[in-house]
């Protein structure tokens, strides 16, 4: 399954960045694309204030889903989930500079095309997400 081309094919049917790239992670998160699509629906524009990259978000709501921190005290759990966020945050920043939609759309920093940072944040999530997911099996 080539997931950068969902995400990219869920981005030209007009839905946004973090929708895009939440429903082409769907099987690390377990969301029906129905669902990841109305969970990110107001994630796009940088939460259509210009804040982080709506690609970002969508990204790291997948890694929230696929290690599912949801026990109070699970504190295993959030240290991952904050670790693998770093790092998909650390990885993005390094490929794109910015991290804030207004940034990246800024044509004097040099503007990232939407469909770039979709499949960008596509790419460092599946890996950091199948690596998750591989070392999780062997525990």
């Amino acid at each position: 399954m080539d997931r950068k081309k969902f995400a990219a094919r869920y981005h030209g049917q007009k839905f946004n960045c973090a929708q895009s790239v939440l429903a082409a992670l769907s099987d690390f998160t377990g969301l029906d694309e129905e669902t990841a699509l109305a969970i990110a629906g107001g994630f796009g524009n940088g939460v259509n204030c210009g804040d982080m990259c709506g690609a970002a978000t969508g990204a790291v709501m997948a890694i929230g889903m696929a290690d599912r921190f949801t026990k109070p005290g699970d504190i295993d759990k959030k240290r991952e989930v904050s670790k693998l966020t770093r790092i998909f945050l650390n990885e993005f920043k390094e490929r794109f500079y910015y991290i804030d939609c207004r940034d990246l759309k800024d044509t004097e920093k040099g503007k990232v095309p939407c469909d770039d940072l979709i499949t960008g944040a596509v790419e460092i999530a599946e890996k950091l997400l199948a690596d998750f997911k591989n070392n999780s099996q062997g525990r």
